[in-house]
């Protein structure tokens, strides 16, 4: 083999083993001062995950005014202090701030949602504040992943909204974000550190966003598939707005035309009767019965209501 070609093979060698060595590095997973968390809330069919790293209080000065040139974030990441000029506050007022400590917190909803009465799209972004003693800005960025907040570009703003910090007597060490209280159609998020709670809400339209994904569900139901419309009409008709029942019984009759079982025959029974059809209800009620005993179903509770239909009782 000549020289030129075992220095090529060296070459190629020793760069196979260095590309390893990195990408073994690369998986290594260390601890960190301030450590990761998340939580979600559902809201109806809406997902919220909030992922932030906590730092801890440790005895600094958290808020307060910046020392001159001061700049974000005291210059330096929330974990160095090396970097940070003596009795600078951690977090200074007026200068954007990840929330958090090493990535910027993360911030990701799976429907549109509004936030303090203003919308925001479904999608990943990530979240950052601007504090001040009397009043923060909650900033949603259309970058998700992004390194605090040194690259934060205010160009790529989804949207800000205010919110008021409430002073507490209580001190939470490490930082925190809860959903409390939490309603059927809405959350209050609370970002709580040191001595504050800064509190903002995310509603949602829980019955706009479940007919859009129960229709996309029973759209995206395989031809022999007849539990999806049938779970998806049923949800219609004794869930959400009477405007909707017209729908819920559409899905209703696809799931019997798919396959004809005791529980789509026997839902869509107890929905006639609902809308006043008591003769017709009763006639596929009875048909239900028929159907469930052929298959071998348990019929027992719904053959007395059955006969509470036929009786007028219900």
């Amino acid at each position: 083999m000549s020289s030129l070609k075992r220095s090529s093979v060296s070459f190629f060698a020793v760069m196979f083993v260095l590309s390893c060595a990195a990408a073994t590095f690369a998986q290594v997973t260390l601890p960190r001062p301030s450590q990761k968390a998340s939580v979600m809330q559902r809201i109806g069919v809406t997902d919220v995950t909030i992922t932030y790293s906590r730092p801890g209080v440790k005895g600094r000065q958290i808020w307060g005014d910046p020392l001159p040139g001061q700049t974000a974030e005291g210059e330096a990441t929330l974990d160095d202090q090396n970097k940070r000029p003596k009795n600078a506050p951690i977090v200074p007022y007026k200068h954007v701030w990840r929330t958090g400590a090493n990535e910027a917190t993360q911030f990701v909803v799976t429907d549109d949602v509004l936030i303090n009465g203003q919308k925001l799209s479904a999608g990943s972004y990530s979240l950052h504040t601007i504090p001040d003693k009397d009043e923060w800005t909650i900033v949603i960025n259309g970058t998700a992943n992004q390194w605090g907040s040194f690259d934060y570009d205010p160009a790529k703003d989804t949207l800000r909204v205010k919110a008021k910090p409430q002073w507490l007597k209580e001190n939470q060490e490490w930082l925190e974000y809860t959903f409390d209280p939490v309603t059927d159609d809405s959350a209050q998020v609370n970002i709580r550190w040191e001595k504050v709670n800064v509190p903002f809400t995310i509603k949602v339209d829980v019955p706009t966003t479940t007919l859009t994904k129960l229709k996309a569900a029973v759209g995206n139901a395989k031809p022999d598939d007849w539990r999806t419309p049938l779970q998806a009409g049923n949800f219609l008709l004794n869930n959400q707005n009477p405007a909707d029942d017209q729908q819920g019984m559409a899905w209703l009759d696809q799931s019997i035309k798919v396959k004809e079982t005791f529980q789509n025959l026997s839902a869509k029974a107890n929905a006639l009767y609902k809308a006043g059809k008591k003769e017709e209800a009763v006639a596929l009620g009875e048909q239900a019965v028929q159907r469930g005993k052929t298959d071998k179903v348990d019929t027992t509770n719904f053959e007395k209501r059955l006969a509470d239909m036929k009786a007028g009782k219900i």
